[in-house]
This record gives C-alpha cells, structure tokens and sequence, in this order.
C-alpha cells in the first residue's frame, strides 16, 4: 500500500486546503493510506474523508504581508511555539512511514516555516527506504523581482524535490510564466489539470442572479461594500442579488452587511455550501479571482466581474484576471480603481455578454494528481496533461 503524508498550511484563505483535501481524497479512493497533516486554524468540515488528519498547534498571519504570524489565541509564534509544531510533524513521519511526502506550496512559498519544513525533509532524507518529496503548487505562483531569492529557492527545490506537481493547464499557464528558473527542467514538472471537486457541474439554470462572493479581510470587505453601493445605483434592478460573506467575517461586520444589503434590496448570507449551484443561475459573478472560485465561475459558465486582490504586492489574481480577460472570460476591475460606479458600469457589460462557453480547461486535476503521486512511490514515471 502506497502511504502519502500531506502537509498543509493556510495563513489567511483556505484554498490551499481545499486543494490538497480534494487530492487527498483522490488518494484514498485509490487505495493509498494518507496522513493529512493540517497546520492551520481547525476546519473540521473541510478535512479529507478517509484520510488520518494531524492537527499542528495551529497558527496564521495577521494579514497578507505574512510578516506576523500567532497562534489561536493572537499571540506571536515564539522559538517554544515552534518546536512543539515541529516535533508534532516529525511525529507524524514517523507515524505514517510515508513512501511520498506531498508538501503545499514549499519551498516556492511559506518560507516563514522552512524550519519545521526543513526539519521533516531532512528526516525524510535519511529514512530508509527514502520517500519521493513532491511540491504541490498552484497554476500561478507570486511573481517576485529577486532573482537571488529564486536562485535559493531553485537550489532547494533541485535538493529536496524528486518532483512538482503544478495543478493547473499548461495551456493557460506555465510555471516558468511565475518562477523562471524551472524553465532549465532540472526538476520533473507535471502538469495535473485543475484540481476542484470531483462532482458533475450543476444543471443548466435560468441566468437570475447577480452574486457576489468575496473572502475575509479588508480586500473583501471594499469588495462587497463597492457591490452593494453599486446595487444601490441601480446595477441589475430586475435580479435578485445574493452577497455571500465569508467565515472569517466578524459577526458584528456581517450585521452590517445584511442591514446594508436590506437597504439595497440584496440578500446577505455567509458562504454557502451550494454556492456552484448558485453560479449556475448568475447573470453575473462578481468575485475576486482566487483560483478555487475562478474555477467554479468558469465551470457554471457564468459572465463575471474579477476584482482581483492585489494587496501587499500580491501578483497571482492580478495576473489570473489579467489572462482571463484576454481570452475575453471575464470582465476585470483593478482593485485601485474599485468604486461603485466602476463596478456597476462593468457588472453591466458582462449581464450583456449571456452565458459563457464551456470551460476551456482542464479541470480533472485531482485524479491526475493523485495518479501522478502513486506513479512516483513506485518509481514509474507519472503522467500529467
């Protein structure tokens, strides 16, 4: 039997670990055996079925410069902090015996914890037999000016990895479009598709709504403020619009919302679990451009708006949107220019455009990944799109 421990770690979203949870899953069902380690703020409803979860002492980032990050409790992670994480990790190899360590972002990102990370792989190194280390990583990384920077995480990556698993379609990006080194091929690529959940995409809909979605922080609280004004200036008047907040919105900032929302003749609620059957029936999307829900507003084939964040010199959504609306799939409102005026003008112009073909990629990326993963603990060359 094939034995995967997956490591994960969200700072402020959670789509790494939808991510990841949906691979693992893809795992299982293969008959892998396969330790999720989770190093983030508990989300019980969204760890993987069949899967042994290992909950690190949790921590997250302040914000989205990722300069601070504390434990539950808002406090600052200190040098004890660390080591219990990093012994409940090394616990959890040894535990599993793994014959793949599947990592999340590392090294190409959360460099803030290349010391436990560090600590595994060189654990992992000295193991017999060795388990193949593969690095699961995104279709767009954060593009960063440092050429001296990508050099050291190159040379890591050229050290500790047997493989890259990039879920997303070569034909939209590649991951020399974010990261140049990997252009040299020194380390396996493999390219897995989209990976989202692996469920049929909803039935066709009468095009009813305008939603509008964004997740916690201050990018999406400007987000679902601009929409709401532009409702009230007369955006859509004929629809129904349904404003779905995130989780990690305090109570007493989504009170708000809804009395906002109720002025504005828009229903406010927290996220919702059907929130693809929802897209289905949009006239209009209106998102940031996260790569999860990117995917679901392609997949329902519905016109959107991205409002990409953009903040602490984040480049990934920027750039995401950017391509979309070259392929002429969205509408997109730079985050800088983001007023309701704005906003309305450009939900206008996609509740024009009607439904959106079919999405042009390839979104089988758990399967894929999850073959690709069982194909390199047993020494076979993995495929990939």
């Amino acid at each position: 039997m094939t034995r995967v421990l997956a490591w994960v770690q969200h700072l402020l979203g959670t789509g790494h670990v939808e991510r990841l949870r949906w691979i693992a899953e893809a795992l299982v069902q293969r008959g892998a055996e396969v330790t999720f380690v989770h190093g983030g703020m508990p989300l019980p409803s969204r760890m993987p079925r069949g899967a042994r979860v290992v909950e690190l002492p949790p921590l997250r980032a302040t914000d989205a410069t990722f300069a601070t990050l504390v434990d539950a409790e808002g406090r600052p992670v200190d040098a004890t902090y660390a080591r219990r994480r990093r012994a409940a990790l090394l616990d959890a190899f040894v535990h599993a015996r793994p014959n793949v360590v599947l990592l999340e972002t590392y090294p190409f990102g959360r460099r803030a914890l290349r010391a436990e990370l560090g600590a595994l792989l060189d654990t992992a190194a000295v193991a017999s037999p060795r388990p193949r280390v593969v690095a699961s990583v995104r279709d767009l990384l954060h593009k960063r000016d440092d050429p001296r920077r990508d050099a050291q995480v190159w040379a890591e990556a050229q050290h500790r990895l047997d493989a890259i698993l990039v879920h997303g379609d070569p034909a939209f990006a590649r991951l020399e479009d974010t990261f140049a080194p990997a252009a040299d091929g020194s380390v396996p690529v493999v390219y897995t598709g989209y990976v989202r959940p692996p469920a049929p995409p909803p039935p066709a809909a009468a095009r009813d709504l305008v939603v509008v979605s964004a997740s916690g922080g201050e990018a999406g609280d400007v987000l679902l403020d601009a929409a709401l004004e532009a409702r009230a200036l007369g955006a859509q008047p004929g629809r129904s619009w349904r404003v779905l907040v995130g989780p990690g919105v305090p109570a007493a900032r989504f009170d708000r919302l809804r009395r906002v929302g109720q002025a504005a003749g828009a229903q406010v609620e927290r996220h919702r679990d059907d929130f693809a059957a929802l897209l289905a029936r949009a006239r209009v999307a209106v998102t940031q451009a996260g790569y999860n829900t990117v995917l679901d507003v392609l997949v329902a084939r519905a016109p959107s708006v991205l409002v990409p964040f953009a903040g602490a010199g984040e480049t990934e959504q920027r750039m995401r949107a950017a391509r979309l609306a070259a392929l002429e799939r969205a509408q997109v409102v730079d985050e800088r220019d983001l007023a309701p005026p704005v906003l309305a003008a450009a939900i206008e112009r996609a509740a024009g455009s009607g439904p959106m073909p079919p999405c042009p990629f390839d979104v089988d990326g758990a399967r894929r990944a999850a073959e690709a993963v069982l194909a390199l603990a047993e020494g076979r060359r993995p495929g990939g799109i």
